[in-house]
């Protein structure tokens, strides 16, 4: 325990303390590195519409395509893995953010040609399809995908610009799907935070059906937090996380996860929630939290370790 607690954040409180009253920003953290803690690897998926996605199989043939006219060769093992993608996307622009005004029509097909390619160079077959999965089909299309480009779309309005933004941020945030190890990191590290910070609620997750493995978290972790905000709170959300990871934490989250905790925590000890309490309580407060409060608290919590730190 030790150990993480010197993982998690090493700046120094003092200088943080001195710029804190006059600023909830983040500008006065130092740079740390926040080590994941080894945990044994889940397959974690608590999204409702999770789906498994194809990689591409081995080429067992080789066929020229009928719609290349340059002669380029696809095996049927791609193609039917890149159509599978396709079919998911489609899936999910469909659902994506439906009632936010920007998301109809023409806007709709942006949205698609971004997790799609413009043209499949390729191929040659004359229409708007898949730049990101094309390019990426290691990867594939996971659910999810469409909530991380559906705002950097609307800043933008543009497909280059976001297909570009979208590709750096994926960088980062790809570890979080089910590929990935990072989930497993994000709920081992929240678990020790918590035991740290907070042993009274801690205490209640563990005697309450034990939901001390934090599954609850998972679309936050996922999203940044996408889901749990309205769409200016999100814009205001991420560029806290984005510029923590210079100059506070990279993994900045796991405050921000904490914070919201702690924002009800009196509703969620007073109620003893369990498992199924607290996820039919956050699905409910979706889109209904004060962010700018959580954020200043989750910065709060920053300095609160800090302070354990020098003070050890």
């Amino acid at each position: 325990m030790t150990d993480f607690v010197h993982n998690v954040i090493v700046t120094n409180a003092s200088v943080d303390l001195s710029c804190h009253a006059g600023d909830t920003g983040i500008s006065g953290f130092n740079k740390t590195n926040l080590d994941a803690l080894a945990e044994e690897n889940n397959s974690l998926d608590t999204l409702d519409c999770i789906e498994s996605h194809g990689l591409a199989s081995p080429a067992m043939s080789a066929c020229v395509s009928p719609a290349s006219s340059n002669g380029g060769i696809y095996t049927p093992e791609l193609l039917e893995t890149f159509g599978l993608n396709l079919h998911r996307i489609e899936k999910d622009v469909q659902r994506c953010d439906r009632n936010y005004w920007y998301f109809t029509g023409e806007n709709l097909e942006k949205l698609r040609n971004v997790m799609c390619t413009y043209v499949w160079e390729h191929l040659d077959i004359g229409y708007m399809q898949g730049i990101y999965v094309w390019e990426h089909l290691d990867i594939g299309y996971m659910q999810g995908m469409c909530d991380l480009v559906a705002p950097l779309l609307v800043v933008f309005n543009d497909e280059s610009l976001t297909y570009a933004c979208f590709c750096h941020l994926m960088e980062r945030m790809v570890e979080n799907f089910p590929n990935g190890n990072a989930m497993d990191c994000h709920f081992a590290n929240m678990r020790s935070l918590i035991q740290i910070l907070d042993s009274e609620m801690y205490e209640l997750m563990h005697s309450h059906g034990d939901y001390t493995h934090f599954y609850f978290c998972y679309r936050w972790f996922l999203l940044d937090f996408k889901r749990e905000l309205v769409y200016s709170d999100v814009y205001a959300t991420w560029e806290v996380i984005w510029a923590a990871q210079h100059v506070s934490s990279t993994h900045f989250v796991l405050f921000l996860a904490l914070a919201l905790l702690e924002t009800y925590r009196d509703i969620i000890l007073s109620n003893s929630m369990d498992f199924t309490d607290i996820i039919k309580f956050f699905n409910e407060m979706a889109e209904r939290h004060n962010a700018a409060a959580v954020l200043g608290l989750a910065r709060d919590l920053v300095l609160q370790l800090q302070l354990l730190i020098e003070n050890k």
